[in-house]
């Protein structure tokens, strides 16, 4: 197995037409008692498992094609090619086969292929049927050539015998000498013939012929011919495009000039199919496969030449980091690195995933880290582009990398803080970019491709990491752009409650979107980490001041935001919810929009909607209780009067429940014992240590300042602070549209707990004894919990909270701990 002459690559032709990498291995021909013939096997030379076992049919046409290549069809839509590492080992196979059909190995194509269609006149044709006698190459000729080219393409066996003809009579040279005899003399008309037989014979589709045309003595001519079409008034200047405007920038000199050769010709040819000739959809869908498999293995080939030079690849990422090297060279760089990775894109699985390890050896991703977060536009769009392959490669090796990134350096210069930063600071008015970045920033915290082993869950090192270290970073636009302060003079909007959306520009808002877009995943994936993160930070609150936007794609995706969250039925986050007396910006979105039929209006009716139809009892309740009178005029949906029932077969069982109940236990309906949980928490403290894999999960960490980025945030950030601080102190009050009394914090401990005058406030809106069954569970829960010091314990019960675990531990009716 060791013979290096033998070794191959199989591939297949896909149905994009695209040769599929079924592995290297080694192939020998013997004879194969089950086929009844002489075969090619290939065994891969990892295992040994047999790779390809085909028989040498004597009628299957078999090509050989740039002297290491072997291609021929199996069967229809159904094509095979062995890739030699070496010449000789090409050679050998091809006499084998040629042995086994009784041809000579020096031509290039076994049989001629044949359709069904021309089967049976072929056989009619008589055995001494000759090759296709060409005229001779002469100017006077040229119009005979021409017709001649053209007609055949229609018919497999002619093509194939005009292509032998031209190969065995070197005739293409012939004809590219009478190019430049007809440049020379001007002779437009010559010219014109010469387009459509050098247009014909690469439709022949033969890679002989190719390597002729396509040579560094020929290439040119063949563009100069396919520059004179007769269609056009102009001849088209390609060949001034090639050799004056395009430039072959070598960002560190190669050495190897069969590599600088194969590079030029990938070029040429890449820009004869792209540019010079019709798309592809104007003909067959195979006329100009072969032409495809040239470039395509000539890319291989490419990338697997630089991809062995060490030293070249090591002395492109030096230069690459390297604080000495000036802009422009650091530029090229870069659009080096991404056309590789582009190239790359060309080979098969696993020899994708050996280049991409090359890469991350070398050190990749450090080096994208310095690029992405320089000046140059240019630089940073292509820094994305190599970023993005790497992502789609694989999102493990990424986030393996910023968690140990993490541990020796400072939050801002994180990776993926930088990837956020760059989607921020995106100067684009449409936002291309940081549509771009939100996808990989998607990617990476997605917990479908995180892998889990039996000692180390990534899924969960990985949020932490994230939560504790990216999290604010990512919603530093979102707290700045909607603030509680009083507002500045410009393009504000500012809400019933005196909160302000700044500035409220076109931009802003698109930047805002996609944020929420981000955050809304998290809820629908996140569970724990996100809940942790919305109750700390009073995150909703925040986000449905955006309902009052003048963007409406804006509020919708506020409103998005909310309605996954609703739509998990999690009672931590109703209770949430209803405590913030959050419903209220969305029922004055509803109202403001009035009697317009649009999506705003439709999405927010379908959010309640959703509560009606699951039955969440406690956001019924709330709704009802406190906005009913407000949406009792909309009559046009049966929504609101179906909740307003809902709520009252509610009330009505409970009253029943209550009146089967002796008298005498009435009065302690409210106790329970202190060790039971409520049915609902024991349910979500279960689901969760299920789905994130741990009992406990700290709060999150407030890292870094907030308001050290970025710097157009300072002032929000140092305002948010100082408002926080003082609202710790002060629990403000205030007012709802329909004249209820709210009370809440905007710190972050509104959402999780509250001194005794809160939770009074709290206990009075509730609504009176047997009102539902929900409503009593929130009544009890604040009896239950509250100490006999007075005070009230969170409704989240964190485990670092040791004050309040101490008052839990003197209560009569202490809350049950997780691990009990």
């Amino acid at each position: 197995m060791s013979d290096t002459r033998r070794r191959v690559k199989v591939y297949t032709l896909n149905e994009d037409r695209q040769w599929d990498d079924r592995g290297t291995g080694h192939v020998s021909s013997t004879y194969v008692d089950r086929l009844k013939g002489m075969s090619l096997l290939v065994r891969a030379e990892a295992d040994g498992s047999l790779l390809l076992e085909s028989k040498i049919n004597p009628n299957t046409a078999y090509q050989k094609q740039q002297d290491t290549l072997i291609v021929w069809s199996e069967a229809e839509n159904y094509d095979l090619a062995l890739s030699f590492q070496e010449k000789a080992g090409c050679d050998e196979i091809w006499e084998k086969i040629c042995q086994v059909q009784g041809k000579d190995p020096s031509v290039e194509v076994t049989q001629d292929p044949i359709d069904e269609s021309e089967e049976e006149r072929f056989e009619e044709m008589p055995e001494t049927s000759s090759l296709i006698d060409l005229p001779d190459c002469e100017l006077g000729k040229l119009e005979e050539i021409a017709d001649l080219v053209t007609s055949v393409l229609s018919s497999p066996i002619r093509r194939e015998k005009l292509a032998l003809a031209l190969e065995n009579e070197g005739y293409i040279k012939k004809l590219l000498q009478l190019f430049q005899t007809c440049e020379n003399l001007d002779n437009t008309e010559g010219l014109h013939h010469l387009y459509e037989i050098i247009r014909g014979i690469l439709f022949l589709n033969k890679a002989t012929l190719f390597e002729v045309m396509f040579s560094d003595e020929c290439i040119m001519d063949v563009v100069g011919c396919l520059e004179y079409d007769p269609a056009l008034a102009q001849p088209k200047r390609h060949r001034e495009f090639l050799t004056k405007t395009a430039k072959f920038k070598e960002v560190i000199p190669i050495t190897d000039s069969e590599l600088r050769q194969k590079i030029h010709q990938t070029y040429r040819v890449q820009y004869i199919q792209d540019v010079i000739l019709p798309t592809p959809s104007v003909f067959e869908d195979n006329f100009l496969s072969t032409l495809t498999s040239f470039i395509f293995f000539n890319k291989v080939e490419i990338v697997s030449m630089l991809q062995e030079d060490e030293k070249f690849l090591s002395e492109v990422f030096a230069q690459l980091t390297d604080e000495a090297t000036d802009d422009d060279k650091r530029r090229e760089l870069v659009n080096f690195f991404k056309e590789f990775c582009a190239f790359s894109q060309t080979l098969q699985p696993q020899n994708r995933d050996a280049f991409f390890k090359t890469l991350a050896n070398l050190g990749i991703l450090p080096a994208l880290e310095i690029v992405m977060g320089m000046d140059d536009l240019q630089v940073r769009a292509a820094a994305t582009d190599i970023f993005s392959y790497l992502v789609e490669f694989s999102p493990s090796m990424v986030r393996e990398f910023v968690m140990q990134e993490a541990q020796q350096s400072d939050d801002d210069i994180l990776l993926i803080n930088v990837v956020i930063e760059q989607m921020i600071c995106d100067t684009d008015p449409e936002l291309g970019g940081a549509v771009q970045l939100m996808g990989l920033l998607r990617t990476l915290i997605d917990p479908e491709n995180m892998l889990a082993t039996a000692n180390k869950t990534e899924k969960s090192e990985f949020l932490n990491f994230f939560y504790n270290h990216c999290m604010q970073v990512l919603t530093a636009p979102l707290l700045a752009n909607t603030s509680e302060d009083e507002p500045d003079k410009g393009d504000t909007a500012v809400t019933s409650k005196g909160s302000t959306i700044c500035p409220d520009n076109y931009q802003t808002a698109q930047l805002l979107a996609l944020i929420l877009e981000l955050l809304t995943f998290c809820v629908e994936h996140h569970t724990y980490h996100i809940k942790n993160y919305i109750m700390n930070k009073d995150l909703l609150r925040r986000v449905l001041i955006l309902m009052n936007s003048k963007h409406t794609f804006l509020a919708l995706c506020a409103l998005r935001f909310m309605r996954r969250i609703i739509g998990l039925k999690d009672e931590f986050y109703n209770r949430y919810i209803i405590k913030g007396n959050l419903f209220e910006p969305v029922i004055n979105a509803l109202l403001d929009n009035g009697t317009r039929y649009n999506l705003l209006n439709s999405a927010i009716i379908e959010l309640f909607e959703f509560i009606r139809v699951e039955d969440i009892k406690s956001l019924t309740a709330h709704i009802v209780e406190n906005f009913y009178k407000a949406l009792e005029p909309i009559e046009y949906v049966q929504t609101f009067k179906g909740l307003k029932t809902k709520y009252e077969q509610e009330k009505d069982r409970q009253s029943q429940k209550l009146n089967s109940v002796p008298s005498i236990l009435r009065s302690n309906r409210f106790r329970r014992d202190a060790r039971a949980l409520d049915e609902d928490e024991e349910l979500w403290f279960n689901e969760e240590e299920d789905e994130e894999g741990e009992a406990v999960v700290p709060p999150v960490e407030k890292s870094k300042a907030e308001d050290d980025f970025p710097d157009s945030y300072e002032k929000f950030m140092e305002t948010k602070k100082a408002k926080e601080s003082e609202d710790k102190e002060n629990l403000l009050k205030r007012t709802s549209v329909g004249g209820f009394k709210f009370t809440f914090s905007h710190s972050g401990s509104s959402a999780n707990g509250a001194n005794t005058a809160n939770s009074k406030s709290v206990a009075a809106q509730t609504p009176a004894a047997g009102s539902n069954g929900s409503s009593s569970k929130n009544i009890s829960l604040t009896t239950t919990v509250a100490s006999a010091k007075g005070s009230l314990i969170g409704l989240v019960d964190y485990p670092d909270d040791e004050e309040e675990e101490e008052e839990e531990d003197t209560s009569p009716r202490k809350r049950p701990r997780l691990g009990s």
